[in-house]
């Protein structure tokens, strides 16, 4: 499968300029623990990744000021990222690899598409056991 197929495509977003807080704000707002900082002179390109923990690890606890200090400051780059047409155990071995739980999905043009958590991937897995389940229940020989 895709990653494309199973991505969530619902993102938001920030600027690399705005301010730590009104990132931290919109977060709450929203209900997401993740925003995907893109460059808008460069037509919404992924640069980097902001999360509830860069809040907690790299302003809080470093003394940063949320009010003035831009997502950029605390943001985790490089963006890492696959294409769409990724196929999903490509994409997992990526995330195991560095330790990473979320992939930015972009286009052919390295345009933001989608976002990949391992929680997608996880719920994917469920399915496809679910599936194998049924499958087997039904072939399963009738008891004598």
């Amino acid at each position: 499968m895709l990653v494309g197929k199973i991505c969530s495509q619902s993102v938001v977003t920030a600027g690399a300029n705005e301010s730590i807080r009104e990132a931290a704000r919109r977060m709450a707002r929203l209900s997401v623990g993740t925003l995907v900082v893109t460059d808008l002179d460069q037509g919404e390109r992924p640069i980097g990744i902001f999360t509830d923990r860069d809040i907690v690890t790299r302003c809080v606890a470093a003394g940063l000021d949320p009010n003035e200090d831009p997502v950029s400051s605390i943001m985790s780059v490089p963006v890492r990222s696959v294409g769409e047409d990724t196929d999903v155990a490509d994409a997992l071995s990526i995330m195991a690899g560095g330790g990473i739980r979320r992939l930015v999905v972009t286009n052919e043009q390295d345009r933001l598409v989608g976002i990949l958590a391992l929680d997608d991937v996880i719920e994917l897995l469920v399915k496809e056991a679910d599936a194998v389940g049924r499958l087997l229940t039904k072939a399963a020989p009738a008891a004598v």
